[in-house]
C-alpha cells in the first residue's frame, strides 16, 4: 500500500480504498477508545496511501480535490473511527486554507513539500482562558520580535493529533500590537512540551493535548498570517459534520443489522419484521437522506460558485454543521432504542458511537451563533427587498 491515493484519481476507486482502511481503523477502535490511546496505526496508513496529501494544490504537486470530494472521504474514515476522521480532517483543512490564506510562496513551497512526504499539521488555537476562538478571545499566548526571529509563549489547548504533529500552527497576540496572528512552528524546535491532559469520554483518540510553547524561537518568515476581526470564510470545517455524519451511518448500520438477525422467541422472524421497529429504521434513513442531501449540496455549490459568491456562503456552510451534526445524534439515539439495553454493553460498537457522536455539539461554529448569522442573514435581505 503506497501512495495509493496519487496513483488512482477515479472517485469510486478512492471511496473503495477508504473503505477497506475504514474497516482497519473500526478493528483498532476499541482498544484505542478503551485505552484513550492514539490510533498511531491508522496515521501511518493514512499517509503511506498518500490520502493526507489530497487537499494540497495542484501549483504544489497536490491533487487539490473538491470540498465535495473531502466530505465524502471524511465520512467514510469516520464510519470506521470518529477520531481519526476528525483528527485527519482538521490536517487536511489546515493544508488547503493555508493556500487560500495567502501565505508567502516560498513558505508553501517548503511546507508543502514536507507535507508530500506525510508530514501532519494542525492549528493551536484554544486556550484554557479564552476558550472556543470563535467566540472571538484574544489569545494570551504571545509573539514577540527578538532580532529578525519571533519568540512565541503560551498554552493551548484541545490540540488535536499533538502525538504525531510535525507542525503547529498557532495562533498568537503580537505583543506591543492589537494584533492577532498565526505562526507556524515546528515540532523540533526547542521549548515545545505536550502533557497528556485529554480525558474527554468523547472520541478518546484524538489526542487532543495541552501544549505549552516556552520561548519557542521560530524564523520570520514563519509568521505567516496576521489575522482579520472578520472571520474568513472557512468550508474546509465541513469536515466535522461529514465526521459525526460518518459515525451516524456506522450507527444506523449496526442498528439495521441487529434487527435484521435478532429473533427472541416471542416472535416468529426477526424484529425487522415488526412495525415499530420498521418504523424507527425508516425514521433513521430518511434523518440520513435529509443530512447527506444537505452537506453534498452545499459542498458541491462551494465547489462550483466563483469567489464572490463563496463570500456569502458562510451562513449555509454554518447551518450544515448545526442540521447535520444534531441529525447525527437523533440517528444515533433511534439506533440504540432499536438494539435496546444491549446498545449499553461495553461490547456494542453503539455506547461508543453515543459518545463520540455529541462531541459534534462543541466543534465550530456552535448552535448559538449559526442561529445568529442565520438572523442577521435573514434580516439583511428583508431589508435589501424593501
Amino acid at each position: 500500500m503506497t501512495d495509493f491515493f496519487n496513483e488512482e484519481k477515479d472517485f469510486i476507486k478512492r471511496v473503495s480504498k477508504l473503505s477497506e482502511l475504514s474497516r482497519n481503523f473500526f478493528e483498532r477502535a476499541k482498544e484505542v477508545d478503551e485505552n484513550g490511546s492514539f490510533p498511531f496505526e491508522n496515521m501511518k496508513e493514512l499517509q503511506q496511501s498518500g490520502y493526507t496529501t489530497l487537499t494540497i494544490p495542484k501549483e504544489f504537486g497536490g491533487q487539490e480535490i473538491s470540498l465535495y470530494e473531502l466530505v465524502r472521504f471524511q465520512e467514510v474514515i469516520a464510519q470506521g473511527d470518529g477520531s481519526t476522521a476528525l483528527s485527519i480532517g482538521w490536517h487536511m483543512g489546515v493544508v488547503r486554507n493555508m493556500y487560500e490564506a495567502n501565505w508567502q510562496k516560498e513558505t508553501l513551497k517548503e511546507v508543502y513539500n514536507q507535507l508530500l512526504n506525510g508530514a501532519l499539521i494542525n492549528g493551536a488555537a484554544t486556550e484554557p482562558q479564552t476558550g472556543s476562538p470563535t467566540r472571538g478571545g484574544k489569545p494570551q499566548t504571545t509573539a514577540e520580535k527578538n532580532g529578525e526571529n519571533w519568540v512565541i509563549n503560551g498554552h493551548k489547548s484541545f490540540t488535536t493529533m499533538s502525538p504525531v504533529l510535525d507542525f503547529f500552527l498557532v495562533t498568537a497576540s503580537i505583543k506591543g500590537t492589537d494584533e492577532v496572528g498565526n505562526f507556524l512552528i515546528p515540532k523540533d524546535c526547542n521549548g515545545i512540551r505536550i502533557e497528556n491532559t485529554w480525558d474527554s469520554i468523547a472520541l478518546r483518540g484524538t489526542g487532543s493535548n495541552d501544549v505549552y510553547f516556552e520561548a519557542v524561537e521560530i524564523p520570520a518568515h514563519y509568521f505567516v498570517e496576521k489575522l482579520e476581526r472578520r472571520k474568513k470564510v472557512n468550508p474546509w470545517l465541513l469536515h466535522i459534520p461529514a465526521c459525526y455524519l460518518g459515525i451516524a451511518g456506522a450507527a444506523q448500520t449496526e442498528a439495521v443489522t441487529f434487527a435484521k438477525n435478532y429473533s427472541p422467541n416471542s416472535i416468529n422472524g426477526t424484529i425487522s419484521d415488526i412495525p415499530s421497529v420498521r418504523a424507527k429504521i425508516g425514521e433513521m434513513e430518511l434523518k440520513m437522506q435529509t443530512a447527506k442531501h444537505f452537506l453534498y449540496s452545499v459542498s458541491k455549490k462551494w465547489d462550483e460558485s466563483s469567489v464572490e459568491q463563496q463570500s456569502h456562503l458562510l451562513p449555509e456552510l454554518s447551518a450544515v454543521k448545526l442540521v447535520v451534526t444534531n441529525i447525527a445524534i437523533e440517528v444515533v439515539d433511534i439506533a440504540m432504542r432499536i438494539v435496546g439495553a444491549r446498545s449499553l454493553s461495553a461490547k456494542s460498537p453503539l455506547q461508543r458511537y453515543y459518545r463520540d457522536v455529541r462531541a459534534g455539539l462543541h466543534n465550530p461554529p456552535m448552535d448559538d451563533m449559526t442561529i445568529e448569522q442565520l438572523a442577521v442573514k435573514s434580516l439583511n435581505e428583508m431589508n435589501e427587498s424593501k
